[in-house]
């Protein structure tokens, strides 16, 4: 497996013109292959580091599958229902507007939303929340209603539907980290570090900017018509945040991320540490909307192109994962839990086969055909198809 995953890798960021990648698997006995291929970022001359398995990663979106174990503790706690009105806990959740459009001056028209906001709606981005990128009314919106990036205001936007009616990725989950902070009384990475992340010996994974995490961190790029360049953004606001983004604020390795998928696979549990119950990692695991989830239409090409991961079947969406109701077509088991983080990270989790893999690259657009092709050939590698 070692071997076909890193000539895959080298094939395939080559032909993709990607600097690199770090790519993990394992089961749930241990690890089955690290490979870290190419250069933390462009060469330059012909030369750059390369890349190593300890690099840090913006994980962007990957960040959500994390926060949804912290709160799922939570509600093994009694602390909250999965269904319980979210406006009694956090009154910014109470009688929230759903965009409607906009007069013919260009001001927003808002109505309340037919019902409440519920934390299981959260955990499958059927709450209404969207996000800018991917919306072009929510952008029209906010050029009426500006907020900086990483601000507690940048969350208060209105709904694009009313709750319980679409599947719509969003902010959810920055929301479903607010629900956790209030209930703990304490920041989210506080709450991770002593019951998710600390346990599971994660110790490269924070919400933390500083400088030393800046040394290690793999530079981000953004492809242009000539090449990749620089892209120094911070997903989830940075060091300058005001809040712990549980939609995209960590930063981590691959690696480490490969012990969270393998605490999943292990039915809640890794190393003799007990995150979730076996019952709960269950209820995450099976598909909970009725409408098909994961598919996206982007509003900023430049960051992401349209996204389907699986255009041939109608995926569903779990309590913080994509589910594939199908066989993937190289080589993942029908029923793998999946999703992704912005900058080209992925990972997927297959009960049936016992596999659980973790690949990240660092650059935009999210979901490029290149970008994409890596990880396909590193899926079929993993499978021997």
């Amino acid at each position: 497996m070692l071997d076909r995953i890193k000539t895959a890798l080298e094939i395939t960021l080559a032909a993709g013109n990607i600097p690199g990648a770090v790519a993990v698997v394992g089961n749930s006995a241990g690890t089955l292959a690290e490979v870290a291929v190419g250069t933390k970022g462009p060469q330059v001359n012909g030369n750059g580091p390369p890349l190593a398995q300890d690099d840090l990663f913006q994980i962007a979106s990957m960040t959500k599958a994390i926060a949804s174990v912290a709160v799922m503790q939570l509600v093994e706690q009694g602390r909250i229902g999965l269904d319980d009105d979210l406006g009694a806990l956090l009154p910014a959740l109470a009688n929230r507007q759903v965009l409607e459009g906009f007069d013919d001056e260009g001001k927003p028209v808002m109505r309340p939303a037919a019902g409440p906001i519920t934390l299981r709606q959260l955990l499958t981005h059927t709450s209404g929340f969207g996000y800018e990128f991917m919306s072009a009314e929510l952008t029209q919106w906010r050029a009426h209603n500006p907020a900086k990036a990483g601000s507690l205001a940048s969350l208060d936007m209105p709904l694009l539907a009313d709750p319980g009616t679409q599947w719509i990725y969003g902010i959810s989950t920055d929301w479903v980290g607010q629900v956790a902070e209030k209930l703990a009384g304490m920041r989210l990475g506080d709450w991770l570090a002593r019951h998710v992340t600390g346990p599971l010996r994660m110790t490269d994974t924070s919400f933390g900017f500083d400088d030393a995490i800046k040394a290690r961190l793999t530079p981000l790029t953004v492809r242009t018509p000539d090449a990749l360049v620089p892209f120094p953004i911070h997903f989830g606001g940075g060091e300058h945040a005001e809040y712990h983004s549980g939609g995209g604020g960590l930063v981590g390795t691959a690696r480490d991320y490969l012990a969270f998928c393998r605490m999943i696979l292990n039915h809640g549990s890794l190393n003799g540490a007990r995150i979730l119950k076996p019952e709960t990692i269950a209820d995450m695991s099976r598909n909970q909307v009725a409408m098909p989830a994961g598919r996206m239409v982007t509003n900023l090409p430049g960051m992401t192109g349209n996204i389907d991961l699986f255009p041939t079947m109608n995926c569903g969406w779990g309590l913080g994962f994509l589910i594939n109701p199908e066989p993937g077509p190289n080589g993942r088991a029908a029923g793998s839990l999946a999703w992704s983080g912005i900058a080209n990270s992925y990972y997927w989790i297959d009960p049936t086969n016992d596999i659980a893999a973790v690949i990240m690259m660092q650059h935009l657009p999210f979901g490029e055909q290149p970008a994409l092709d890596v990880v396909h050939a590193f899926e079929r590698a993993v499978y021997g198809v």
